[in-house]
């Protein structure tokens, strides 16, 4: 059998499988091996070859001729259980994976991929954690997290809620960076934890040298041995292999798009340090939930038709209206300096709070507070009814509201409820020292 064009169009042609034996010809050299899988998001063109030296080649088979030598079965990764005692006197950690890179292993001989993500896998990968505690792997969801959502949030949070209740000592939850900040204030908001929750992910992947997984977990088991039942974010806090900063869920955020030292508190410093496996508290003025024998609760009931928006030079009133038109519970604005949005928007917020519709005011400007008694424009938006976001980051505001209204409609409900610091998202007094540092 041969073919000569597209890859897509050859695989849609002769049913071509992963592990198939396949003779490309293309400019009178030979390439005969067995076909792999290929990474996420490659062109169309391209096959990809484990060769009978154990080199894999990618090759560009348009205009090739291909030749089916004969069909395979796609190769497995098998490995024997590992024989791990359980350990009385040491704590049983659960760590929980909603996807991403660290939740797959690839074994470079055969080309399988495994995408589990149990126990086994994570002691393998690294064998330091049987020294630290007892592991429980397991994977609630295998999505990037750019795909996340608020249901989504809800079903994680029931994961490690039962994962609680089967008697976890602590929970690591582990996240793509991208969105980690809203699932960190989300958890925050949605669960009443006995026990440390913390999530951590990696900037760089697990294969690379340069890859900040590793300590990222490490310090996360250690995070997850403490006394702190609060839903933390740890990650790396330099370029290097030093230490780690553990973050409070509502007022961390993601500030670099590839730097390892990314996540940094925001108008405050982070919770604690991570260093040689030893915890030291930065932030001595909040008296953090400590450790307990209580039982996890879940407050999950959510509102996701929550708009967030963006306000700009130029942006056109109808936007509010296209919200409003269409039925959403609320709105939050990212708004300019102190809480600004152009005069023209005033008319249709006025409107929203007439159809009890909350407006929350968050900043751009990230740190610092919102204060819209300064200037005329602020003033007129606290007339019209938006609510100050306060500290808030702008988005630990949207995810206030998401949960704000799944507990209640009631406009001055959510009103005292998006102004009283719950979960440490607002600090009554913002110091230049945290912006400065």
């Amino acid at each position: 059998m041969s073919y000569k064009g597209i890859c897509k169009e050859f695989l849609e042609s002769c049913s071509l499988s992963i592990g198939d034996r396949i003779l490309i010809t293309k400019e009178d050299v030979k390439y005969q091996g067995m076909v792999l899988n290929r990474a996420e998001g490659i062109d169309d063109k391209h096959l990809v070859l484990k060769l009978d030296n154990g080199y894999n080649i990618g090759v560009d088979v348009t205009e090739a001729e291909v030749e089916l030598v004969s069909k395979g079965e796609k190769p497995k990764i098998e490995l024997p259980p590992l024989e791990v005692e359980q350990d009385p006197e040491k704590m049983d950690i659960s760590i929980i994976s909603t996807g991403g890179t660290v939740a797959s292993i690839i074994d470079y001989k055969t080309g399988a991929v495994h995408p589990a993500f149990t126990a086994d896998d994570l002691l393998r990968a690294n064998p330091e954690l049987v020294g630290q505690a007892n592991i429980r792997g397991m994977a609630v969801l295998n999505i990037l997290s750019e795909n996340m959502k608020p249901e989504y949030w809800v079903k994680t949070a029931r994961s490690i809620a039962s994962e609680i209740e089967e008697g976890a000592d602590g929970v690591i939850l582990a996240h793509g960076t991208d969105t980690m900040h809203y699932t960190s204030a989300a958890l925050s908001f949605i669960m009443n934890t006995p026990v440390p929750v913390v999530i951590t992910g990696a900037q760089r992947s697990s294969d690379r040298p340069s890859s900040d997984a590793f300590l990222n977990l490490m310090d996360s088991v250690t995070a997850a041995k403490s006394d702190i039942a609060e839903v933390l974010v740890c990650m790396h806090a330099t370029m290097d292999d030093s230490y780690t900063n553990l973050h409070l869920g509502t007022k961390v955020r993601k500030m670099h798009t590839s730097r390892r030292d990314t996540f940094r508190s925001i108008n405050t410093e982070p919770l604690a340090k991570i260093l040689n496996g030893k915890m030291e508290i930065l932030d001595k003025t909040r008296n953090y939930n400590k450790r307990n024998n209580g039982e996890v609760e879940l407050l999950d009931k959510l509102e996701e038709k929550v708009a967030f928006i963006k306000s700009y030079p130029g942006i056109q009133t109808d936007i509010l209206d296209y919200y409003i038109d269409r039925g959403y519970k609320g709105l939050v604005i990212e708004g300019t300096g102190l809480g600004h949005c152009p005069e023209e928007m005033i008319d249709s917020l006025k409107r929203a709070g007439d159809e009890e519709i909350p407006v929350v005011m968050s900043s751009q400007c990230l740190y610092g507070r919102i204060n819209m008694n300064v200037y005329s424009t602020g003033r007129k938006l606290l007339e019209a009814g938006v609510i100050s976001a306060q500290d808030m980051l702008p988005e630990t505001s949207y995810v206030k509201l998401v949960w704000v209204l799944g507990q209640t409609s009631n406009l001055s409900e959510v009103k005292d409820l998006m102004q009283t610091s719950l979960k440490g998202e607002i600090r009554r007094k913002s110091s230049q020292k945290y912006f400065l540092n």
